[in-house]
């Protein structure tokens, strides 16, 4: 459940409510049913290197996952989904650049 404070202009009621639905999507059950989003992007990043003969890293799959929703925000730039989905794509790229690190 997403509680918006109503005392918060419109402006910082979306602010907080893409985080807050991105908090939602990345720390929630999803887990469960899709793993660990690092684990997730080193599964992403193994195919990807494989495929392009190149290597991609998990921290490659976050923002290349990134750019997928800027390429999409060109037909539908207000459509909330994709900002929701960058920011959740940004907080697991985070730690998947730290694990990117501790690999090196």
């Amino acid at each position: 459940m997403i509680n918006i404070d109503p005392a918060d202009r419109p402006s910082e009621q979306n602010r907080r409510a893409v985080l807050l639905e991105a908090e939602e999507a990345v720390c929630s059950d999803r887990n469960k049913d899709y793993g660990d989003p690092e684990d997730n992007f080193d599964d992403i990043a193994s195919l990807w290197s494989a495929y392009m003969r190149s290597p991609f890293t998990r921290a490659d799959v976050a923002v290349l996952m990134m750019l997928v929703k800027v390429a999409r925000m060109k037909t539908s730039p207000a459509l909330r989904d994709h900002w929701v989905d960058i920011a959740g794509y940004a907080a697991c790229g985070y730690p998947s650049a730290l694990a990117d690190d501790d690999d090196a």
